[in-house]
């Protein structure tokens, strides 16, 4: 199939070229991310009230975190934006097999990324530091020593808070791995060209904003003061 012939074949009948096809797409991305920095910029506000209210035990629940996990997870998300940007390059310059491994390569590094926030869920499972009934947290060892007059109520709500933030932006990885999975059938398929690889630079967009909504969970949530 031609290139002239391939560009007619994607190009929707209510646009009048591919470029103004790409321009309202990319457009109609970017309002949607607009609202997503809305949707978790209440949850942002919500945590710095509350993290203003119960100081001390924010700081105390953070404590249980690792910034071990944490930190692995944040280079994890960082490499998977830089395999997704390699892919959109690929996809520009037409290079098919490219753009199947840069995907495949953010598709196994999400799932990283995943693994470890399930091995730290577990570890909030087994500690009781799941908001609910059978919620209960102590601090034990040099911690229990810094941190007194802890409010455990101020403490499910870190949690809470917690579970929230970080399972929603879970959730956005996992529409992101389905959005991947199509990309690289479509790709397998040779349906991407330069003239038309508008989808593969969509997805992208949407793959570095769920890696930047994760930078700025890790300070709130891990790097926030640790002393009382």
């Amino acid at each position: 199939m031609s290139d002239s012939t391939s560009a007619i074949h994607v190009l929707k009948h209510h646009f009048a070229d591919l470029d103004q096809q790409r321009e309202t797409s990319t457009f109609g991305m970017w309002l949607f991310l607009v609202t997503e920095i809305m949707f978790f910029g209440g949850m942002f506000c919500a945590y710095l009230v509350y993290r203003v209210l119960y100081f001390n035990s924010f700081g105390a629940a953070s404590t249980t975190l690792s910034i071990q996990l944490g930190t692995t997870n944040t280079a994890v998300l960082i490499c998977s934006s830089l395999t997704m940007a390699m892919a959109v390059h690929a996809a520009a310059t037409g290079h098919r097999k490219a753009i199947i491994l840069f995907l495949v390569l953010t598709l196994l590094l999400g799932g990283v990324f995943i693994g470890i926030k399930g091995v730290e869920y577990y570890d909030k499972f087994q500690e009781r530091h799941v908001p609910g009934p059978n919620f209960n947290f102590v601090l034990e060892g040099a911690e229990a020593k810094h941190f007194q007059h802890v409010d455990p109520h101020a403490a499910e709500i870190y949690f809470s808070l917690y579970f929230c933030m970080t399972g929603l932006h879970a959730l956005h990885m996992l529409i992101g791995f389905g959005l991947i999975t199509w990309l690289i059938i479509a790709a397998t398929r040779g349906k991407f060209t330069p003239e038309y690889y508008s989808p593969v630079e969509l997805v992208g967009l949407y793959w570095h904003f769920v890696d930047i909504v994760w930078i700025f969970l890790f300070p709130l949530l891990y790097l926030i003061s640790r002393h009382p």
